[in-house]
């Protein structure tokens, strides 16, 4: 029998039935906190396709250089708060634990989200918030 992976979101299902919808397939996340879930996945899996395509256009940098970094292993999401403001603007706060050269980090960020013709983009966060 084959092991499933489950997501590195931490949402507990399987990768396939959840983040993996929106990094590898063409459905997009149907609110800000889901994509922000699959972002942090992008990030474990260094998917940076996905990341910058998931980028809003007026903050989105032209590369994220993820392969020339000291090695990141992600290690946990904590979701805190997803507050959608209305129909097209969001924010979603979380903590996000790391390693880098076997040091342990986090990073706590309040995300602000646009959604524009139907799908959602991340814009920028406030670290340390």
């Amino acid at each position: 029998m084959a092991k499933l992976i489950v997501c590195p979101c931490g949402s507990s299902k399987p990768y396939a039935d959840c983040c993996a919808r929106y990094i590898e397939g063409d459905t997009p996340a149907p609110t800000a906190e889901a994509l922000m879930r699959s972002r942090y996945t992008a990030y474990t899996l260094l998917k940076e396709d996905y990341l910058l395509a998931s980028w809003h256009a007026s903050t989105r940098p032209t590369e994220l250089g993820l392969a020339d970094e000291a090695p990141t292993k992600w290690i946990g999401l904590d979701v805190k708060c997803h507050e959608q403001q209305d129909a097209t603007h969001a924010i979603v706060e979380f903590v996000a634990r790391y390693k880098v050269n076997g040091r342990a980090h986090r990073m706590h960020e309040v995300s602000r989200f646009v959604k524009e013709a139907g799908q959602w983009f991340y814009v920028d966060g406030d670290v340390g918030a």
